[in-house]
């Protein structure tokens, strides 16, 4: 009977301590992070931040897989198949139409957060923005619906313009979204607009010639070609070359030398929201049970500098009325 009691006593003492570390044993979420772009921003520091202040610190409690496609929407499949296969517990995806569609398409259950996409309802990616289902939610830009109030804001500038174009990206299906939208609030102005879809950004010096041709005076850009396709600078420089207004709403394409920009600002305060959308999957919440979001606070910057060069005075109401002028 000693020798039982002995080798049972024996057998709790080697157990115990396993058991108690099993216990201890936590599994550290893992974080997908799929984008457009080639590299970091202040954006995606902004998403980080809002993580921390909500206690997940990247290499402590939280592991990120960060995948960038460089502005090629075609190895978007392949970065999101990557993920899927790490058996990341949630993927946030950055840059828009595409790169959600890829997330969709690659898994249709781990959970996805969209950090910005423009109407995500006529895309199909979700039911609706209330009752989004699926495994997508997230924040819901409304980029496209911004066109009549670009259109309106280069008539200040120029009153009497009348024929305008918009800069389509065709990689990305939400373009049809902003060329109807741009094309119905023309009509309602009694503008015409010519849609100017590139299939590649090394199309971009032959369709700045060819609106110098039509004499197209204005030009809406798809905020696409800005953020993640990195071509807001040379947008800009083409625009003032060929004598053309421009707007987008990027918010950033007026700092890079664009006439104006009207949309949501700051883009920051969307990633760092969207953290928080991200906090509640992790601790069990549904996606499609989670409302998608829109953005409510937009502002319009002006730069002056550009307007000099375009040979433009900007009206005072409208200076008065920029939330930032750029010298």
């Amino acid at each position: 009977m000693k020798r039982r009691a002995f080798l049972s006593l024996l057998g709790l003492v080697v157990t115990w301590p396993l058991a108690a570390y099993a216990q201890q044993v936590v599994k550290v979420p893992r974080l997908g992070y799929l984008a457009l772009r080639a590299s970091p921003t202040a954006d995606d520091e902004a998403f980080k931040q809002g993580l921390r202040e909500l206690g997940w610190i990247e290499g402590q409690n939280i592991v990120i897989e960060y995948r960038w496609a460089a502005g090629q929407t075609d190895r978007l499949a392949t970065l999101a198949a990557e993920l899927v296969r790490l058996q990341v517990d949630c993927i946030a995806v950055v840059g828009g139409t595409p790169v959600a569609q890829a997330a969709k398409a690659a898994t249709q259950s781990i959970p996805i957060v969209m950090l910005s996409v423009a109407d995500p309802v006529r895309t199909g990616l979700v039911a609706s923005l209330a009752r989004p289902g699926g495994n997508l939610t997230g924040m819901a830009s409304i980029d496209p619906e911004l066109a009549g109030k670009h259109l309106e804001l280069l008539r200040e500038l120029r009153p009497r313009f009348a024929r305008a174009a918009f800069l389509a990206y065709g990689s990305d299906p939400a373009h049809q979204l902003f060329v109807e939208e741009a094309q119905n609030a023309a009509a309602r102005l009694g503008m015409s607009l010519q849609p100017l879809v590139l299939g590649s950004v090394d199309e971009m010096d032959s369709v700045f010639a060819a609106m110098r041709s039509e004499q197209v005076e204005a030009l809406l850009v798809q905020p696409l070609f800005v953020g993640p396709l990195g071509q807001g600078q040379r947008i800009a420089d083409l625009a003032v070359q060929h004598r053309l207004l421009t707007i987008s709403t990027q918010p950033r394409f007026a700092e890079l030398g664009g006439l104006m920009s009207y949309g949501v600002y700051p883009l920051a305060a969307l990633y760092r929201r969207s953290a928080v959308l991200v906090d509640k999957i992790l601790k069990g919440a549904k996606p499609g049970d989670i409302p998608v979001e829109q953005p409510t606070t937009f502002k319009l910057r002006i730069n002056l500098k550009t307007a000099r060069a375009l040979g433009l005075d900007v009206p005072p109401l409208l200076l008065a009325t920029a939330d930032e002028v750029i010298e």
